[in-house]
């Protein structure tokens, strides 16, 4: 028999039988921990009585009980708790915004169905939806079209005055770009830009990282650090801040600002090799703090953060990216170049590269294009495509050999173990397009066959392992970069 004991703000797992009880804390084989919660913050605080208060590692739930703190007469070191909540409130940070001539995705909180649809008639699909309560955990949703919408909508508990919607319009091809920054006093004193190889769509926590950035265009750079710089002015940011920016043809918008460590924090701080936290918490301290003279431009080398799954646990789960986080865990690679960096990253959190037989169903005509030269690269390097019927006549139609397949053809060459890789893509979000390609995926997954679903990673990838042989990775130390 199993029961837990507190003690002070541990809990100790006692393993129990007649003849031992052990309440070892470190062999114990769980250790439990309370949820971090107001009143247990008021109780540990109570007890230790410090001279002040950090809010800004410890994720988004500290970040929430900041006001709370404050209104308690408890002293937050750093960015103050109502600056925080003038970036959490999604109010209070657009008016900030509008007021600063800086541009955000155009959005609207609603109370009614009717509202929604007039909204959407306004700006168009596709738009991101955020329910303030839903079932299932499922917080948002990007919504391509009219049945999309309703599905989401229906896990909702109900949309009125108590529980409004907020609708967003969503830049579809857009790049995401992030701002990781240290800031004194409103300044920014370090900084690191990264770039998500994935197009805007997938979560921060599931994409694909690379830094510095390889692909933005130096307006574009400008363009976020000038408004970062305002955004820290405004917010009187003392600490660490991440900003979340849709990049397009160097039209720039913000998605969010978060007052705290993000979790790109320790990647780019490794690859940039300038401890962020450490002068985030010297700043919070109040000590003395110089500004590094290293920055992005400096490195000769690129660093990958890519996401760890664990569909394979998750009986029937659909793999298949988008708003909500799915990932378990993540790996930062370096290297040489973007391929290589890619190519170690991919393979560290399990993908491998493929020996001869490749399945290709590459989802909307944009999509297609996006894959068709890394098919033509596939074919380059000996690899044989198989390719459903849409793919397999838009390959056909630009001269690069397939055998098509049908989806029970396709599930066939699967359980043969005929296929070593799966790049399945789906068009949009909707019942009938998730459902086509759904046994493939879960196929894929549960036979341990390498999967992608995102037509830029699928890309990228493919020309990482047509272009670096395996035994061309360098293997080095971090200090040798």
């Amino acid at each position: 028999m199993n029961t837990i004991r507190k003690e002070g703000y541990r809990s100790v797992m006692i393993n129990y039988n007649p003849e031992t009880v052990s309440t070892d804390y470190d062999m114990c084989d769980r250790l439990y921990f309370d949820e971090l919660t107001f009143e247990r913050v008021m109780d540990i605080y109570d007890l230790e009585l410090p001279k002040g208060m950090v809010v800004s590692t410890g994720g988004q739930i500290p970040n929430n009980l900041a006001v709370r703190l404050d209104n308690h007469n408890v002293p937050i070191l750093g960015t103050q708790a109502c600056d925080i909540d003038r970036a959490e409130d999604r109010a209070k940070f657009s008016a900030m915004l509008g007021a600063c001539g800086i541009d955000q995705p155009e959005w609207s909180a609603l109370t009614s169905m009717e509202d929604i649809d007039r909204f959407i008639e306004k700006v168009g699909f596709p738009v991101l939806v955020r329910p303030s309560y839903v079932l299932s955990g499922a917080a948002m949703n990007v919504c391509s079209n009219k049945d999309e919408l309703e599905r989401f909508l229906q896990l909702a508990a109900n949309v009125s005055e108590d529980h409004p919607v907020v609708v967003s319009k969503f830049m579809m091809h857009a790049k995401e770009v992030e701002m990781d920054a240290v800031a004194q006093n409103g300044e920014i004193i370090a900084y690191a830009i990264s770039e998500h190889v994935e197009f805007a769509g997938v979560h921060s926590g599931d994409a694909t990282i690379q830094f510095p950035p390889q692909k933005l265009y130096v307006e574009t750079v400008r363009r976020i650090k000038k408004i970062s710089r305002e955004i820290a002015k405004q917010l009187n940011i003392s600490g660490p801040f991440n900003i979340q920016y849709l990049a397009k043809d160097n039209d720039i918008k913000v998605i969010e600002c978060n007052l705290r460590a993000s979790r790109s924090f320790p990647f780019v701080s490794k690859v940039l090799k300038i401890n962020l936290i450490e002068l985030a918490t010297r700043v919070m301290l109040g000590l003395p703090v110089e500004k590094p003279k290293k920055n992005l431009f400096d490195l000769d080398y690129v660093g990958i953060k890519a996401s760890q799954f664990s569909f394979n646990r998750l009986q029937k789960a659909d793999p298949v990216l988008g708003v909500d986080m799915a990932s378990t865990g993540e790996v930062g690679c370096i290297g040489e170049d973007t391929n290589t960096a890619l190519l170690k990253s991919m393979l560290s959190v399990g993908l491998r590269i493929p020996k001869k037989n490749v399945l290709l169903s590459t989802g909307t005509a944009k999509q297609k294009v996006a894959m068709l030269s890394a098919a033509k690269e596939l074919i380059a390097n000996g690899y044989q495509i198989f390719a459903t019927s849409g793919t397999s006549d838009f390959l056909e139609q630009n001269e690069v050999p397939n055998t098509k397949v049908d989806w029970d053809e396709a599930l066939a060459l699967l359980h043969n173990h005929e296929l070593d890789m799966v790049v399945n893509i789906p068009k949009n979000l909707t019942v009938r397009e998730l459902g086509n390609g759904y046994r493939i995926r879960r196929a894929a997954i549960d036979l341990n066959i390498p999967l992608i679903t995102n037509s830029r990673l699928a890309a990228a990838f493919i020309h990482a392992f047509c272009t670096v042989k395996p035994e061309e990775i360098d293997i080095k130390s971090w200090d040798e970069y």
